[in-house]
């Protein structure tokens, strides 16, 4: 089928070039803008997304009904519901993002030259951003928020299960940057749910775009990574691990196990796996699946497990990974630390791990011995979150190594130039 705009008029390929082209001129200007008409487009924005609560939910609820309609799983669901509360969250964050220190312009790293020669490394815009995103409408308000405060201008595409929710934040959004006279082009979303749009986005608009950021599922993340031809920052599945070592106070490893799964499973920050030390199966075990049982929790269990708890089912090969993003949890006995870590890296996808313990060697162990983004110790996975580590919000998780890693906040969205200042000298 031919790809068409909303007027019919001209190809996917063809709208896609003009956003990036308009994209880019917005970034140009945006690299100026003084930190102060920023923050005012963050705060009306803010306000904005308050004023628009009644038609946000409303076009929420046409994307859940559709949902719904469809078979959706009640986790999926979870993700893209829309109530009051979560969007005045996404406004307290926009205002949060708004408080925080302008990363432009700043001075990473100063020193001088034996020759005189003054060198400084200054955080600058990565330039036009783009975001892939599924089903998760408040990625449409953190992503354009968190690209504007750091100076770069952003093309959102988020899926087609949350097409309306988007569209009605984005208004909103864009309301704000003109209240600030800021481009309307500084955020703006693809408006089309055809995949062609996709594909352009990862080819770069003939070199307009400098960065993708994918915030889905693995099969999005795994064809944004095959095919794009820019930079990305990969936000890979969040296949999270809880390991409760033999020094760890049960009471604390009770609640830390069931909030990190069940305080909101869908989250990429929800807990996956569950790891006891077999040192302390007899008194540990037992009442942590209890616990998460009594919360609905269904328990996948491998066959040593089982026997302790009976009301659980035989966990498979694959169980250990997969990223439910439902009230399902696998669960292995291992020999302490050592087996918890090579456990995770069987099995991790470099996201977030958490143990539960007292002591420091075995605390000292688990953190220096595994490779994921973010580690915790005695707290709870669900705190893998940006706006939870005072950054506002974040676009996403990235599990790679490279610039970004963790939460991708507003810091992590720029790239940084060296400056020079030299007296007139010359090279020998």
């Amino acid at each position: 089928m031919l790809d068409k705009t909303i007027s019919g008029e001209i190809s996917v390929s063809d709208m896609m070039g003009a956003i990036g082209r308009r994209a880019r001129s917005a970034a140009r200007q945006l690299a100026t803008v003084p930190a102060s008409q920023k923050d005012a487009a963050l705060l009306a924005m803010a306000a904005a997304l308050n004023a628009a609560i009644p038609a946000i939910l409303e076009a929420n609820g046409a994307d859940v009904a559709r949902a719904q309609e469809s078979g959706a799983s009640a986790a999926f669901i979870d993700r893209l519901t829309l109530n009051a509360a979560r969007v005045v969250a996404m406004s307290e964050g926009l205002r949060t993002i708004a408080a925080l220190p302008d990363p432009v312009g700043t001075t990473i790293a100063a020193w001088e030259r034996p020759n005189g020669l003054a060198i400084e490394r200054v955080r600058t815009p990565l330039g036009v951003i783009g975001v892939i995103y599924e089903s998760r409408p408040n990625v449409t308000a953190d992503a354009g928020a968190l690209c504007l405060k750091a100076g770069n201008a952003v093309i959102l595409r988020g899926g087609s299960d949350s097409a309306q929710s988007a569209r009605a934040i984005h208004a909103a959004l864009v309301a704000g940057l003109t209240v600030a006279g800021l481009p309307e082009d500084a955020i703006q979303i693809v408006p089309t749910t055809d995949r062609a749009a996709v594909g352009d986005m990862l080819k770069g608009l003939s070199g307009n775009l400098d960065v993708i950021v994918p915030r889905g599922g693995r099969s999005l993340v795994a064809r944004v990574q095959d095919e794009a031809r820019v930079p990305v920052f990969a936000h890979l599945e969040g296949l999270c691990h809880v390991y409760v070592d033999a020094s760890a106070d049960l009471s604390m490893a009770i609640d830390i196990v069931v909030n990190s799964k069940m305080r909101r499973t869908g989250i990429c920050g929800a807990a996956e796996t569950l790891l006891v030390d077999r040192a302390v199966a007899a008194t540990h075990l037992v009442p942590i699946l209890e616990s998460l049982a009594q919360k609905g929790c269904q328990i996948r269990a491998t066959d040593e497990v089982r026997a302790l708890f009976a009301a659980s089912e035989r966990a498979e090969p694959v169980d250990f990974d997969t990223e439910y993003l439902d009230a399902i949890i696998s669960v292995a006995l291992v020999d302490g630390v050592a087996g918890a870590i090579a456990h995770i890296e069987r099995h991790s996808s470099h996201h977030t791990e958490a143990i539960v313990a007292d002591d420091a060697a075995a605390v000292a162990a688990f953190m220096n011995g595994i490779d994921s983004a973010i580690l915790l110790h005695n707290a709870s996975t669900q705190f893998a979150d940006g706006g939870e580590f005072g950054m506002g919000a974040e676009i996403g998780i990235a599990t790679g190594k490279m610039h970004a890693r963790g939460p991708v906040g507003v810091e992590q969205l720029t790239s940084f130039n060296y400056r020079v200042r030299g007296n007139g000298q010359t090279r020998p």
